[in-house]
This record gives structure tokens, sequence and C-alpha cells, in this order.
């Protein structure tokens, strides 16, 4: 192994030939541990100056005493030489090396004024938003990774060709599908059967969702002026319509609505009204024709179901909010909704809902311009029906025959303002979502807190990996410099001039023992050491080589530039393919 230089500037240079230490870093210190260095001593300007020791310029160095390192450059620096129990220092003379308080101050003020950044921790009124599941200072929260995670798994997932062999390999500008649902059939809502696939664009690589309508036929290209419309249409509550196409690539004649594609989404229908299957729901209204009872012990039935399996009101205002939002967006663009049905609502993390298959029934029921406002009217009533099943859980308190008891259920159980709202989108006069405001009224200002409460909860976890982000950036640089087998036919670079020095502070980070030879590891430690060395900050750092025969003393600042200046040699020489001989 090479030995190390004879100086170097700003560092201090102890000969430690004699020490018999077994272990590799046994002498530095661990982090809530005191150790003492028998065989290093400080410098006389660290602290208090022996009253023994004067300094004395330093004579030109002894070439032959010392094997410096191949390839290190010696700086023609002014320096002087200090003494202390055989150890010797060598200083730079210059001022701007001086050690005072008002230097150091203006070193650390340098510093933060750069372009680095730190990672001060979590905000305190971030501390007391954050989820009850696990937290890191350090990484992202473990339920924000499970769930990033489950979305990526199903993103890329891919159809078994054995159990889906009837699937085209490409439709269109779009392969790699796989079906988000069973085939159904849709007679009362479109009167054509349909299925939904998740297909990955050939040329960017996007993922989106793949709306079809088999068997259909097209008639004429008036519905494209609605596309072209739909396809403008951007908000956070609605999945967009990004292309609609024809093909005969399924073996008939099928429309294709091509949309954003949100993994880990659910209806609002297998969210809130599933069967007994899944989770053990049963539909109040739903009578056992086997067993007929009074009409008066069913309604009394229902009440008691409704009360013991309501939604938080909290929760349908939220839902309110969010539709009547994604509604004002679609009449106000002078579009109808059309389809806002629990099969047709998609939910998403945080209870974000969106509204899907928009511009369906605008491409396969092309009407009269003239009738938009009719259906924005319906879009209306279907809103107070949604939010009357919502609120009983029950997709059949909308039917004629129970809707009176629903709107009962409604009024016992929660409070009178959502009993008006249902009233107001049922009743037969013309309604306009700007009538719905002040019925919606304060809970506007809740539903903002709780956005930007969110919010600051994402912030912070994205701080947090935008930090771990920076320190991998550098991990890469040393790990590029590291051990480099040969460089510029040179097979000792990575082992020579200011290489070496990367190489003891690598093993200085990651590799320390304690006493018994056990590996220390600790996380504060790596990610303080990294962060000090982005930084560049002026504190000194001990450094061993690993037969313990020499030991350098060198600031993070210099190890910045060491660094800096190796990698650039890299990244020159892989740029300019004539530097590499």
């Amino acid at each position: 192994m090479p030995q190390s230089p004879e100086f170097i500037p700003g560092s201090r240079v102890i000969n430690s030939s004699n020490s018999a230490s077994p272990n590799l870093f046994s002498s530095f210190p661990v982090i809530g541990q005191q150790t003492s260095y028998p065989r290093i001593v400080d410098s006389p300007h660290s602290g208090t100056m022996s009253p023994h020791i004067t300094p004395q310029p330093s004579p030109p160095p002894n070439i032959n005493n010392c094997s410096p390192i191949p390839g290190l450059e010696k700086p023609t620096v002014a320096t002087y030489q200090e003494n202390v129990g055989g150890t010797t220092y060598f200083y730079p003379t210059s001022a701007d090396n001086s050690h005072n308080t008002s230097e150091t101050m203006n070193s650390l003020n340098s510093s933060i004024a750069s372009s680095y950044q730190v990672y001060p921790g979590t905000p305190s009124h971030v501390n007391t938003l954050k989820s009850k599941g696990g937290s890191s200072a350090f990484f992202i929260s473990d339920d924000t990774r499970v769930e990033i995670l489950n979305r990526n798994a199903l993103t890329l997932l891919q159809a078994d060709p054995d159990q889906f062999s009837e699937l085209p390999h490409e439709v269109d500008n779009y392969h790699d599908l796989y079906p988000l649902e069973p085939i159904l059939i849709h007679k009362a809502h479109i009167g054509y059967q349909a299925s939904m696939y998740k297909a990955t664009h050939i040329k960017t690589g996007m993922r989106y969702c793949l709306r079809r309508i088999h068997g259909f036929r097209l008639q004429n290209t008036k519905f494209m002026t609605y596309v072209e419309m739909w396809k403008k249409l951007v908000h956070s509550n609605i999945v967009q319509l990004k292309e609609v196409f024809t093909t005969k690539t399924f073996g008939d004649n099928s429309m294709v609505f091509v949309y954003d594609y949100h993994p880990g989404s659910e209806t609002l229908l297998n969210k809130h009204f599933s069967p007994d299957q899944l989770n053990g729901y049963s539909d109040p209204f739903a009578s056992d024709p086997t067993t007929p009872r009074p009409y008066s012990h069913q309604k009394n039935n229902i009440l008691r179901h409704a009360q013991s399996n309501k939604l938080p009101e909290p929760l349908i205002w939220n839902y309110i909010i969010q539709l009547t939002s994604a509604l004002r967006i679609i009449h106000a663009a002078n579009l109808a909704c059309r389809s806002l049905d629990p099969t047709k609502i998609i939910i998403t993390s945080g209870h974000r809902l969106r509204l899907s298959c928009l511009g369906v029934m605008d491409v396969i029921m092309t009407d009269n311009a003239t009738v938009t406002e009719h259906y924005q009217q319906e879009d209306l009533t279907a809103l107070g029906k949604l939010v009357l099943a919502i609120a009983c859980k029950s997709t059949m308190a909308v039917q004629h025959t129970n809707i009176a008891t629903a709107i009962e259920i409604v009024t016992r159980t929660y409070t009178q303002d959502l009993r008006n709202l249902i009233m107001y989108l049922l009743s037969n006069r013309r309604r306009t979502l700007a009538d719905l405001m002040p019925m919606i009224g304060a809970r506007f200002y809740t539903q903002l807190d709780n956005i930007q409460s969110r919010t600051d909860v994402m912030e912070n976890e994205v701080s947090k990996e935008m930090e771990n982000g920076r320190l991998f950036r550098l991990m890469v640089k040393l790990g590029t410099i590291n051990e480099r087998p040969e460089f510029n036919l040179d097979g000792t670079w990575s082992e020579t001039g200011d290489r070496y020095m990367l190489k003891l502070f690598r093993d200085y980070v990651f590799h320390q023992v304690m006493d018994d030879g056990r590996p220390w590891l600790d996380m504060a430690h790596v990610i303080q050491c990294l962060n000090k060395l982005d930084t560049g900050v002026p504190e000194k750092v001990c450094l061993m080589s690993r037969d313990e025969q020499s030991i350098l003393v060198v600031s993070y600042a210099e190890l910045k530039h060491c660094l800096e200046q190796s990698y650039d040699e890299i990244l020159s020489a892989s740029m300019s393919p004539d530097n590499v001989t």
C-alpha cells in the first residue's frame, strides 16, 4: 500500500510506525463513547498552547525520510512545523489558515451561503400531523412507502400469456395490455358490452387505461367535437380523456377510449357497497323474498341498520365538495357528465374522488348540442341520488319506492344541512351548482385545511427523499473513484494523490471497528460525515491508513476539493475518447 505524503497543506501528518494496535480504527472515537488517543497528539494551536513548545519555521522537507504518495504534487506553500512528543505538525504560514473565532465564523457563513442543502429534520408543525404508522427521521414513512410500492407493482403488472391468450399484442399505439376488470355488460347504461385494460404507449412508455366498447360501429364523426372538448378538460377530480380511436384488433368493431391510469384505485361501489363476501356488507333495503315481513318491521330494521353502519358525515361532505368541484368545471365547459354512477367514480389514496369514463355517452349517443342543459340538470339529479345512496350505504335507497324511507334515515342520522342539499338536488325545479355553495358553507374551509395539512406532510416526505438523493449522488462519486482498477493506463491511479485521501475517508465512514474487532455501524455517523463532505466544512477529520503506519488530519473542505477534482477528471475522460489511450 502506498505511504502517506510527506505533508499536506492544512493537515497534520503523524508518523506512527511503532503502533501495535491490531484494529483498523480502534483508536477513533465512537459517538456517545469516550475514547483516548494514545498515539495522536492534538495541535498546540487547537486549544491551549504548551509552554514548552515554540513554533519554528519549517525547513525544507526531507524526502528521504518519508515516501510520498505517487502522483501527489508537492505544493509550494510556505509552512512552519512544530514537534510535540516526536510528532511533527505542518502548518501553512498564510493568514488564511489562522484559526481564530472570527475567521471560523466567516468560514461557516460562507458554507451556509453556498449551493448545498442540509436537512434540519421534521418541522414542528408537521410532526403533529404525521400518521400514526411508522415514521423515520431520514427516510420516507412506512405508510407512504407501502402505498407507493403497491402502486408501482400494479403499474408494472403483466398479463399471463396462457391465461389471457385472447388479448392482442398491440392495439393502435399501445401494447402490453392487462385486464383491469372482468368483461361486464352495461346494457342499462350504454347498451354495449364494455371492458377495461391497462396498456403501455409504444413511444412514450407511459401507462394508460383503455376503455373498450365492444361491437360499436361508428356512424359519423360529429362526436370528435366533444372528444376535443373533453381532452382539454384537466381537473384534480377528473380522469382525463387522452384520445379516442376505432380498432378491429379485438376481432370486432370496437371503440377505445384512452384515459389516464391511476393504479391502486377502486370504484365507489366497491369501497362502500361491497357484497357479503368481501366485508360483510348487506344492503339494508334488500328484503328476503322467502321471509316476507310487514313494512313497518322492515322499516325499523333499516333505521337500526343505518344508525350502526352510517358513514361519518365529514366524509360525505368531503365527497360532495369533490363531486361538485368536478361537475362545476364540466358544466362550465358546456359539457355534461352523464355517468355519475358509483361504478364510474374511482377513489384513490386520501379519499380522492375522480370521475371516470367521461365522454363515452357523448360519443355513443350523439345528440344535439341544445340538450346539453338538460343533461346538466340530470347530472344534478344523479348527484342527489348518489349522495342519498352514500348516506344510506345502499344503492337500492334511490329506488322510487325507497326514497321516502331513505330521506327519513338521513333526517334522523345526519344534520339538516345534508338533508336540505339532497332534497334540493332531487327537486324538479331548475338547479345550479352555485346554489349548493351556501349549503356547503364553512365545510369548504375544513376541506381546504385537510388538503393543506396533507400537503405539508407530503412536502416533508419529499424533502427527506431530496436529501437522500443528494447523498446518493455523493456516494456515486465516491464509488466511481475508490478502488478504480485502472485509469489512463495507470493501475495505481485510485491509490495515489487526492484519491488516497478519499480512500482513507471511505474507510473512516464505512469501515470502522470497535475495540474488540466487531464492525461499528452507525447511520447517524455516516449521514453526518457525508453531509460535512458535501458541505465542505472547515472541520478537521483524522484519517488512518489500513496498515496504521500513517495518519492524515485534513478538513472536509479539502476532501471535497479532492472529490470534485478527481471526479471531474474521470468525467472529462469519459466525454473525450481521445483522452483515454
